[in-house]
């Protein structure tokens, strides 16, 4: 609880309400956890031009709010540890937050299948009934979609427990849970996820102005903000639906969803469920983003990797690491080759490790289901992201990369290709038969192939029906049959040799 150390006087005839001027964002309070061995941030608001005062665990900083009562403090580095408490001075007022941790922090966000609960996940009871974690603290965000920058949202940290638990992010608990086992310190994870979200809405519309490659989206969006009344939809609703009511015909009209402050518009999410937490000192965040923006694959070639680069830049922490988890197989498993949108969503995202630093990706292709696209097996989502923390931020020697396409050459009909992040080398899953490749000439018509591992980070693919091949593709396809991962069990990424047009590459709307 929030408690303000201040005197009120108080009249004989009236009793006035006494309001506090410093406040901060809802990301701090009572119970949160501040990232350990980095300067730690703290910003609030006061009555302007005021000297102000942040403690914590015996250091003490001062600064002075600007013309609009901003002050923005930077406390020492802090090993983990705990619980403190923190204490924000000025003017006579104190703003104090108790039992406060220092470890590391994350932020989980994206769409649905981050958001997606663990009461949704995979044995819900057994994981509920065990999460008693005092010192793995969670804080949710709530789904606000607006085009003007949110100070703060209506939350507060909570300890981990059966209870509080059950409406977190699945995948962002079991990645923390993963890394609380393993580094034996406080973990606090921010969830400020939204279902059905597309990439543009978590970015400054600034940044996609400016970028100059969106412009069709962006114009395609300004003409909805021109034209579309939501109460008119809402009158012609309320019509059709008592309409229905009378007859007792047919099946219920769908209400209108209110498009101007929903999860797809440019920028709504960066304002209402970003904006509140940037620069709260964190260790990286990871990502469950992408079904949304499979139908402009091409574009989130562009677009994912600006919305990253916005995030780091405005955090002001450098490269903050950021990674993220790859579309699941999902829907019909094909009968023959063809062209996919999600595994040209998937070959963007997995081109953006090669355009930033700091990143990665965990391959999912067997955990997903062909019926669901919420798969619910969440653990093993959140621990193939762990693992790249675990071993790029915390330095522990363990798998944590999927193989990944090198190179590839010709030779006698067949083509030679070469892997990188093998791990103990190539592996199958299942049937001993590498399963998954398609192989085509110069028609650029792909038929199955047959593969088979000739060492330990090379594959020979061929086909009777392709004499003189020049392309191979690895999984293409919304739900692919496919079985090639590591020895250690981590799946192949998919991915082309060819760079032929793609079916998304002229979707920029």
């Amino acid at each position: 609880m929030r408690k303000l150390l201040f005197a009120c006087l108080m009249l004989v005839v009236a009793s006035p309400v006494c309001l506090a001027e410093i406040r901060t964002s809802a990301v701090f309070g009572d119970s949160m956890v501040l990232q350990r061995e980095k300067p730690i941030h703290v910003w609030g608001w006061t009555a302007p031009d005021r000297g102000v005062e942040v403690s914590l665990a015996g250091n003490a900083v001062t600064v002075k709010s600007d013309a609009d009562g901003r002050f923005d403090a930077k406390l020492p580095a802090l090993e983990a540890g705990g619980p403190h408490t923190m204490k924000i001075s000025s003017n006579g007022e104190t703003l104090t937050y108790d039992d406060v941790l220092i470890g590391e922090v994350w932020v989980c966000s994206g769409q649905s299948n981050m958001q997606w609960a663990v009461e949704q996940a995979n044995d819900a009871d057994l994981e509920s009934l065990s999460a008693n974690y005092p010192n793995l603290r969670l804080i949710s965000v709530p789904r606000v979609g607006t085009q003007k920058p949110q100070p703060s949202f209506d939350g507060q940290w909570a300890s981990c427990t059966p209870e509080t638990v059950k409406q977190f992010s699945a995948v962002g608990y079991f990645f923390g849970r993963q890394l609380h086992q393993t580094l034996d310190v406080p973990i606090g994870l921010i969830d400020n996820s939204w279902g059905g979200s597309a990439a543009e809405a978590w970015v400054n519309r600034d940044v996609l102005q400016s970028s100059g490659k969106f412009d069709e989206l962006l114009e395609r969006w300004r003409e909805t903000e021109s034209t579309y009344d939501y109460e008119q939809e809402l009158a012609k609703y309320n019509k059709r639906l008592a309409a229905w009511k009378e007859s007792g015909k047919g099946r219920r009209p769908s209400a209108p969803r209110n498009h101007l402050i929903g999860q797809h518009r440019p920028a709504n999410l960066y304002n209402g469920v970003l904006y509140p937490i940037i620069g709260y000192t964190i260790r990286g965040a990871v990502w469950y983003q992408g079904e949304s923006n499979a139908g402009r694959a091409y574009q989130y070639r562009d677009l994912f990797p600006i919305m990253i680069q916005n995030w780091r830049e405005e955090w002001g922490q450098d490269e903050f690491p950021f990674y993220w988890v790859q579309l699941a197989d999902y829907k019909n498993e094909p009968s023959e080759p063809g062209e996919s949108t999600w595994a040209e969503l998937r070959e963007a995202q997995t081109m953006t490790m090669s355009t930033l630093p700091n990143t990665g990706e965990a391959v999912i292709l067997n955990l997903g289901e062909s019926s669901d696209i919420h798969p619910k097996n969440k653990q093993d989502v959140g621990k193939r992201l762990a693992r790249w923390a675990l071993a790029k931020d915390y330095g522990y020697d363990i798998p944590y990369r999927s193989p990944t396409y090198k190179s590839m050459s010709v030779k006698d009909g067949k083509i030679v290709l070469e892997f990188d992040h093998v791990g103990g080398g190539l592996d199958t899953f299942d049937v001993p038969t590498p399963l998954g490749f398609t192989i085509a000439g110069a028609d650029k018509q792909f038929v199955d192939a047959d593969a088979k591992i000739t060492g330990k980070t090379t594959i020979e693919v061929r086909s009777d029906a392709v004499t003189d091949p020049v392309a191979v593709r690895y999984a293409w396809a919304d739900n692919p049959v496919c079985n090639v991962q590591s020895k250690e069990g981590l799946p192949m990424a998919p991915f082309r040799t060819d760079d032929w047009k793609g079916i998304t590459a002229d979707v920029k709307r």
